[in-house]
């Protein structure tokens, strides 16, 4: 019989090293052939939008999918469904909120394991929701950060960032005036805005001294977070998902510009696999638009430790709403 996993059920049960690991053996499965990953399906109506995915990992023995809705004035509700392989038996439903949170933000800790750098670093962090959460505590889990800067257009948003991300890794995060000022002088950046705008909030000039930069906050075709510039300089672009190039408008307009050229742009599984080699100078450049094998390794380990012992949620609220 099936369970539900709910928000409260999952929190606490995985650690971030925990889903980086997890997702970097689901890529090496993905390097080998041995899944499959669809594109989104992408659905737009009158007051909101639906979203789908699917994946199968034929060596972990699952399959899963992800709806996920988003009205207006209501929020975004994030469904996952996983299945049995070899019977194709419905094991779990799982409240995709968690899931979505972790496994962006561990792709981002799967890339910087393979871009070493030595010594303490400092950190750049535009956005202060939980993606931008998520994003800090993942290269924190990967790198001995010792400080990070982060801007969000909301005073109080980013204030509030800055005091719980300090308590929670021990580190001084400061919140600053300006995307600029966010991320200059940084080795690591991370982009991970709610902006949903054509206009990009970070711009390639600022990132002189930046060697990873990891753009995770939009996924869409008609807007983009990181201007062209950051591809251009970029001596290499990763992509979670080859499909990226079709889905997010920040890949759309450096290909359109002619500066994302083919021998440039890798996926995360070739990098993984040891398949796409990583130059030792210059910037790297992530590109993550999340993908459902993401959801399926996260999923399928969370149905291990806790299919046993669920049932339904407490209350009606599964699954629980984000705000948009």
């Amino acid at each position: 019989m099936a369970v539900i996993l709910d928000y409260a059920t999952m929190d606490g049960a995985l650690s971030m090293r925990d889903v980086i690991d997890l997702l970097e053996r689901a890529l090496a499965h993905e390097a080998a052939g041995q899944t499959d990953v669809s594109q989104k399906y992408i659905t737009e109506f009158a007051g909101g939008a639906m979203r789908m995915l699917v994946a199968a990992d034929h060596a972990a023995g699952y399959l899963a999918t992800k709806a996920y809705h988003s009205i207006d004035g209501a929020g975004v509700r994030y469904v996952v469904t996983l299945y049995r392989l070899k019977d194709g038996e419905l094991l779990a439903w799982l409240d995709g909120q968690l899931i979505t949170d972790l496994r962006t933000g561990g792709a981002s800790g799967v890339i910087a394991r393979k871009v070493p750098l030595a010594g303490a670093v400092t950190v750049g962090i535009i956005g202060s929701g939980n993606q931008a959460r998520m994003q800090l505590e993942s290269l924190a889990a990967v790198y001995d950060v010792k400080a990070a800067s982060v801007y969000s257009p909301t005073v109080a948003n980013r204030e509030a960032y800055a005091r719980e991300m300090s308590a929670k890794l021990g580190i001084t995060v400061t919140p600053v005036a300006s995307a600029q000022a966010a991320v200059r002088g940084h080795k690591v950046v991370a982009a991970a805005s709610s902006a949903r705008s054509p206009e990009p909030v970070l711009r390639g000039e600022w990132l002189a001294d930046c060697k990873l930069l990891c753009a995770v906050g939009n996924t869409r075709k008609q807007f983009a977070e990181v201007d062209v510039d950051c591809f251009r300089r970029a001596a290499l672009v990763v992509a979670d998902s080859p499909h990226a190039v079709h889905e997010a408008g920040d890949l759309i307009r450096a290909a359109q510009a002619g500066a994302l050229p083919a021998e440039k742009l890798k996926t995360l599984a070739q990098v993984v696999a040891g398949d796409a080699v990583l130059p030792a100078d210059g910037m790297i450049a992530f590109k993550s638009v999340g993908t459902a094998l993401q959801d399926v390794a996260l999923a399928g380990r969370y149905y291990e430790l806790l299919g046993a012992r669920a049932g339904l949620p407490g209350k009606a609220d599964f699954p629980r709403p984000r705000d948009a």
